[in-house]
């Protein structure tokens, strides 16, 4: 336990120790340029290109976007009717932003996750001599990229989404895979990635032992790949792509963003690695236009408690004797990712928590007015527009849920409704 009184913005931090709500804006905003730019946007969309035959053809789900992965923008009226009621009135439209639709694995970790082991079978089948740049990649699905990818392992720690992610797309390519599981996670993703062959090794401590457990499987073998939700620049470039993915659909739904119309965008936090790669691409674009805002469960704030005591990664939750234990699993994560944590100081306008009872009613909400429906975790953003309160177009990152089995959906609406 650290001495509360001894640190930076103590009185928010008290609040926190004692689980109770927080909404903090960070006096930090643009006071450092970021290290990455748009180079290294540009890269990862140009790759993520390159995959589309393979991806197409490996998924055909995703035939409609021609084998690129990605998500709709919906104005959800009748949901910010409801949230007015629920949260308070805001002035601007509401827009949800469905990366709980992401084909191939249901989460927003289907953007970073799969791009970085895409990224890592484009190496090796070069480095062999067996792929170039300007190949038709659906080849990669032939019997000897298998047979070379085979050799290789690929291992990760998780708290769900990024273990499916991960799972699915190196068992799609040959990989042998180990997800290192916490406590947390949803039994159905286990059994799912179980059922693609993926080994599955479980833990009753948090996420933070099953990724400290992942790198120790992985260290020492020159075979074995580490994804690394903590600090791996991969995954972080590969969500930030979803911002160049997005102009186009600000264009076809008439949405400006300059300085007279702003935009702001809300998302749910755990490590902070898709929040922190979508923010950072998304800074990147719109500049000083876009304000990001990050939410997290009241259990487990870990990147809010980051930034607040501008202590980042070397402070965690249970430092302030928090249990990390929400119904947002894919939330519940002790300690900010180094790489992130940093990087956001300038970026991140501010970010506020909830408590874990106010996921379900909002769930439910969404799915009576919009008929859509997404995970606990994913509605942790809800509350974000009325405490920003200004004017300008809103998006809620709806980060997870489309693979949710039918019995447990109705489990969480149910419970949204009582």
């Amino acid at each position: 336990m650290i001495d509360i009184s001894t640190l930076k913005n103590k009185d928010i931090v008290e609040k926190m120790a004692n689980y109770e709500k927080v909404f903090w804006l960070n006096p930090n905003v643009g006071s450092a340029p970021c290290p990455f730019g748009i180079e290294e946007i540009n890269d990862a969309e140009a790759r993520l290109a390159r995959f589309a035959p393979f991806i197409l053809k490996a998924f055909p789900d995703t035939a409609e976007t021609m084998g690129i992965i990605e998500s709709p923008l919906k104005e959800i009226p009748e949901m910010k009717k409801a949230l007015t009621k629920m949260t308070g009135d805001f002035p601007g439209k509401l827009y949800l932003k469905m990366d709980s639709h992401l084909k191939v694995s249901g989460s927003v970790k289907a953007r970073g996750g799969i791009y970085e082991v895409l990224k890592l079978a484009e190496k090796i089948a070069m480095e062999a001599g067996m792929l170039k740049e300007t190949d038709d990649y659906s080849i990669l699905l032939e019997d000897r990229f298998r047979e070379l990818f085979g050799k290789y392992s690929v291992q990760v720690g998780s708290t769900g989404n990024l273990g499916l992610s991960i799972g699915i797309i190196s068992a799609k390519l040959g990989f042998k895979v180990t997800v290192h599981m916490s406590a947390d996670a949803r039994q159905w993703k286990k059994d799912l990635l179980r059922s693609k062959g993926v080994t599955v090794i479980e833990y009753p401590q948090d996420y933070q032992v099953a990724v400290a457990e992942g790198r120790k499987a992985s260290a020492g073998d020159p075979l074995c790949h580490f994804v690394d939700d903590e600090g791996s620049e991969d995954l972080f470039f590969g969500y930030s792509v979803a911002a160049k993915r997005i102009i186009p659909q600000f264009e076809e739904a008439g949405i400006v963003v300059d300085e007279n119309n702003p935009l702001y965008v809300y998302i749910p936090c755990g490590v902070g690695g898709a929040p922190g790669g979508v923010a950072f691409g998304l800074k990147t674009i719109f500049g000083d236009n876009v304000h990001i805002y990050f939410a997290e469960p009241t259990h487990s704030p870990c990147m809010t408690l980051a930034l607040v005591t501008g202590l980042n990664a070397k402070i965690c939750c249970a430092d302030i004797g928090l249990d990390g234990k929400t119904a947002a699993d894919g939330l519940a994560c002790g300690r900010a990712s180094y790489l992130v944590a940093d990087l956001m100081t300038p970026i991140v306008e501010g970010c506020y928590t909830l408590q874990d009872e106010e996921l379900y009613p909002f769930l439910a909400a969404l799915k009576d007015t919009e008929g859509i429906f997404i995970e606990p975790s994913s509605t942790a953003s809800f509350i974000g527009p009325a405490l920003v309160n200004k004017p300008g177009t809103h998006i809620l990152w709806a980060t997870g849920g489309s693979m949710v089995p039918q019995e447990e959906a109705d489990v969480y609406y149910n419970k949204g409704k009582a």
